[in-house]
């Protein structure tokens, strides 16, 4: 089973009272919320929890990071995403989401749900109505309010009795400063003194061992101790979110004053991120990009940013902190603005880098970066319109194949209607807006905004944006049963553009595909064959992924219908290989069509039957129950009643059961190596 919890990365101290009880509340409700206050370790509980109980639910257990989400508009693609669907359709995204989990027996983990409460008791309220084997476990600093939530307040590790938070304090002290002995009574007694003035809050502890490398640990209880003393004063007794802010405090005054502005401008990322990140975001002023590296080290050596690999992440508490001294220096503006200069960079580099050996980098750099560019993209909508037309252009087409249709459809039109009337930017926004709501099934817009897209593509004069109405054009006559038309877009517009720059070839390759198709849907398979193996060759010498795997996709079809079974097997698992390098639903689910036809054609029933399954599963991913040019639709019925006559119908269906029944990855697996892929 293929696990989406996230990973240990540090020593897991004490909490077996907590683990019981998680345990015996996952077994009898349906919905427990983790709560507690900000530092006390509500996620690292949460983690080991779904850790232990995953193996007792039949799909797994499966993670979704609220943390990064600014609002509530994110939420349900990110609970899709979470959980592996992908939706391609008009559909309200909700009714998607509650039939995709309506037949799972599944743990479904929301952490930090606290700043999105109502939003979150919606979503809840809904999926868990719908979906009667799905459980829920959440992270919240106040319950969620849901009838039938049972609730585990996650306490601070105990200070009097036992010796979890003093455990705690000597695994972080060591890893901070591993020479640290502690046999010493005055360290000994100094570092329970830490973790009882600490009152046993994780954070503040980790926080506090942090500091070791620096001081020795009686100089850490007596600085410690000393805050906490003043604080008393001031109040009879120091409650626990002003004793992790105070040690939060602490933790700031040790830094440099440049890891103090660092930490601040920080907080303006959502998610997590890599030093060359945080140089563009964070850079400027007295804080270069030099002392940007400097400063990041010095953060993560204070536990104040936790690296994991070449990865970075702030915790929530901590970054609330930071927050509050960017506001202070007067610099949420200007942190926003340079934020959203970065991610637009970003979606300008991701654009131009479509072609070439970094496509799919580009790829995942786009998937991991979802809440960041979403956040930039809604500062510009509101405070430089002319830029968010041009991201929403540049970001769309690698959200589309990403599965965001809804979400990239709505930001599409959001910055049409706001952003400049004309011009290259909002020409590609509006082939992205076509793009959208043709791959959703909305043919009649797809062709009234394909053919809005052709007449500013020529008014702008630009090669691009040609070829990319073109390739929208062709693609919707495709899609409606109109292969003559999609030739005659796609040899116009080829014959009237040069290659250009390598972004304008990557545009050309696409209408390239356009013709293969075409010429496909008319049945001149030879003329097909030829151009695709010369489509896939170019492919090839540019290490373009995204449409060399549909020109495989197309001669294995092609060899499908002039009856070469062996031959089209090999093409769709060549089409299928790249899908999954570039994570795309929707074409991992054409290819195990293809391939289940090819598998029938050779006589293999069962097998046949089993990737069929699968398919489904990647269907139903995408919402649709099976979509394809018209073509294909006829070659799927024949090839699966063949693959029925050849073991029978009770045979069949046990082995198409067993298709839809294995995980998505493990179904791939089988249908590529009969092995897990890696």
């Amino acid at each position: 089973m293929v696990s989406y919890i996230p990973e240990e990365t540090t020593s897991f101290v004490g909490r077996k009272t907590e683990l019981g009880r998680i345990e015996r509340a996952l077994a009898t409700r349906r919905l427990t919320t983790l709560t507690g206050a900000g530092g006390v370790g509500k996620t690292r509980l949460a983690v080991r929890a779904a850790g232990r109980a995953e193996p007792g639910y039949r799909d797994g257990a499966w993670w979704a990071d609220l943390a990064p989400l600014h609002d509530d508009g994110l939420l349900l693609a990110t609970v899709s995403d979470a959980v592996g669907l992908s939706d391609h359709t008009l559909r309200m995204p909700m009714d998607v989401l509650c039939e995709w989990l309506a037949d799972k027996q599944l743990l479904l983990v929301l952490d930090s749900c606290e700043h999105l409460r109502p939003a979150c008791a919606h979503l809840l309220g809904e999926i868990l109505t719908t979906s009667p084997e799905l459980t829920v476990l959440a992270t919240s600093r106040q319950p969620l309010g849901i009838k039938g939530e049972q609730l585990v307040e996650v306490e601070p590790l105990p200070v009097d009795g036992s010796a979890d938070a003093l455990t705690l304090f000597r695994d972080r002290a060591a890893a901070a400063a591993p020479g640290t002995v502690f046999d010493a009574s005055g360290t000994a007694a100094a570092a329970a003194e830490i973790c009882r003035r600490l009152e046993g809050i994780p954070l503040a502890i980790e926080l506090a061992a942090a500091g070791t490398g620096r001081h020795t640990v009686e100089q850490i209880a007596l600085r410690i101790g000393s805050r906490l003393d003043l604080l008393a004063d001031a109040s009879i007794r120091p409650q626990r979110h002003r004793t992790l802010r105070t040690t939060i405090g602490w933790s700031h005054e040790l830094c440099t004053p440049l890891e103090r502005l660092l930490w601040a401008r920080l907080t303006v990322l959502r998610a997590d991120f890599d030093e060359a990140t945080a140089r563009e975001v964070c850079a400027g002023g007295p804080l270069t990009g030099d002392g940007v590296r400097t400063a990041l080290r010095g953060l993560v050596a204070k536990s104040v940013v936790v690296r994991d690999g070449v990865r970075h992440r702030m915790l929530d508490t901590i970054r609330e902190y930071g927050r509050m001294w960017l506001a202070e220096l007067g610099e949420e503006r200007a942190a926003a603005d340079q934020h959203a200069a970065c991610f637009l960079q970003l979606a300008r580099s991701a654009h131009a880098g479509w072609t070439g050996d970094d496509q799919i980098s580009w790829y995942h750099r786009i998937a991991d970066t979802h809440a960041d560019l979403c956040a930039a993209l809604d500062h510009l909508l509101v405070h430089d319109t002319a830029a968010a037309q041009e991201m929403a252009g540049r970001i769309g087409f690698f959200w589309c194949c990403c599965g965001h249709l809804p979400q990239t459809r709505g930001y599409a039109q959001r910055a049409l209607d706001v952003g400049p009337a004309q011009g290259p930017h909002r020409t590609r926004a509006l082939w992205v807006l076509g793009i959208c709501v043709m791959l959703q099934g909305d043919y009649p817009a797809a062709e009234r905004i394909g053919e809005e897209c052709v007449r500013a593509a020529a008014d702008d004069g630009c090669d691009e944006g040609i070829l990319a109405a073109a390739y929208l054009r062709g693609l919707t006559h495709l899609m409606v049963g109109r292969p003559e038309l999609s030739l005659r877009e796609a040899d116009r517009v080829l014959r009237c553009t040069e290659a250009g720059t390598p972004l304008e070839s990557a545009y050309r390759l696409r209408c390239h595909l356009i013709t293969v198709f075409a010429l496909t849907g008319l049945g001149r398979l030879d003329e097909a064959a030829e151009a695709a193996v010369v489509l896939r060759a170019a492919c090839e010498a540019m290490d373009e992924c995204w449409t060399r795997s549909y020109a495989d996709y197309q001669l294995a079809l092609i060899a499908l219908l002039q009856g070469h079974a062996e031959a089209a097997a090999a093409h769709a698992r060549s089409m299928l290989a790249g899908k999954h390098r570039l994570r795309d639903s929707f074409g991992i689910a054409l290819g195990l069509d293809i391939l289940a036809a090819a598998v029938a054609a050779q006589g293999e029933g069962a097998h046949a039957a089993r990737v069929y399954g699968t398919g489904q599963l990647y269907w139903r991913m995408v919402g649709h129950p099976q979509r394809g040019t018209p073509e294909l639709g006829p070659l799927r019925e024949a090839c699966e009643r063949q693959a029925r006559e050849a073991v029978g119908d009770a045979a069949y269906q046990r082995a198409f059961d067993q298709g839809r029944a294995d995980s998505a990855e493990a179904g791939l697996a089988l249908a590529l190596h009969g092995e897990p892929l890696t």
